[in-house]
């Protein structure tokens, strides 16, 4: 999988979302776009996580003309300034989330160390975690070359994305956490919307 991250402000929220959504359709059925998340935080900042098979057809479905046209308008509309991350390094967590989740939070830093992370996200550690936290329905881990990364978890509702904030974890994990990870800003898509491969 290689996913890509596209971040900007916008005053024109309704606008916005016209022009993505309309990208989503006509990218719904190429081969190699499997789909994506989308929203807005309280301050306009738009965030869409785009999955793709890889970044080949990335490459190949940006450089078609629909998608040239609407990265245009989306530019215009967010004044020029919209913010890039990609990575093939790219790590599903239980089903790598959900259509039917009613809050997503994206999460953006640096990695310090990789071992620990992959230790954190791996199918032991998943498990335990879905075993306390049943709200989560899946994540996404993309790493970038450069040590930052990108996740995105998916959840039922806010409330209880909340109440399990608030759940004490082992001490041990929440020393690895602290560890392995830096700089980190939490995104919170309070309506997010989706689009899927048909």
């Amino acid at each position: 999988m290689f996913i890509q991250m596209v971040q900007g402000k916008c005053d024109r929220p309704a606008q916005l979302r016209e022009v993505v959504d309309t990208w989503c359709d006509t990218m719904s059925g190429r081969e190699g776009w499997l789909g994506g998340t989308y929203g807005f935080t309280d301050d306009g900042t738009f965030v869409g996580v785009v999955r793709y098979d890889s970044a080949a057809a990335c490459d190949r479905l940006s450089a078609a003309e629909e998608s040239a046209i609407c990265w245009a308008a989306a530019q215009q509309l967010c004044g020029g300034r919209l913010e890039v991350h990609q990575s093939e390094d790219v790590t599903m967590m239980m089903e790598g989330g959900s259509d039917a989740a009613g809050f997503v939070q994206v999460m953006h830093g640096h990695i310090r160390n990789p071992a620990t992370v992959r230790h954190l996200v791996g199918e032991e550690m998943t498990t335990r975690l879905h075993r306390q936290r049943p709200e989560i329905l899946g994540a996404t881990l993309a790493v970038e070359p450069d040590g930052s990364f990108t996740q995105t978890i998916a959840f039922t509702d806010e409330a209880s994305a909340r109440r399990g904030e608030q759940q004490e974890m082992p001490e041990e994990v929440r020393r690895e956490l602290e560890s392995a990870f830096a700089d980190v800003e939490y995104i919170d898509l309070h309506r997010p919307w989706f689009a899927t491969h048909r």
